[in-house]
């Protein structure tokens, strides 16, 4: 039986260090769907499941990364950067619980 021909050997491309891949099986109703919504985007499946896989993994990763906070908030928060007291003994057992957790964030 015949070897698949490597397509990199004929546009005598190396592989992409930076580039990984993911496959997974979905079902063909979704698959359809998917195809439909590409057709519509201009774009091949592929590209189409790219570029809403990553926005949708960015939102996800701000949300969980992002803190927002109401004005009132906001303003306590920075009277409180702005305040030069001694740190507190709840605020020292979290910095020393951060640095256990964490580490030392000034390497």
């Amino acid at each position: 039986m015949p070897k698949k021909a490597d397509r990199r050997a004929k546009t005598d491309e190396k592989p992409d260090e930076t580039m990984s891949r993911i496959d997974f099986r979905i079902r063909t109703d979704h698959k359809l769907l998917l195809e439909r919504a590409a057709t519509y985007a201009g774009q091949t499946v592929t590209g189409f499941a790219m570029s809403t896989l990553v926005e949708r993994a960015t939102d996800v990763v701000s949300q969980h990364e992002t803190l927002r906070l109401s004005n009132r908030d906001r303003d306590r928060f920075l009277e409180l950067l702005d305040d030069m007291s001694e740190p507190t003994p709840a605020l020292l057992r979290a910095a020393r619980r951060h640095r256990e957790l964490i580490g030392d964030l000034s390497d």
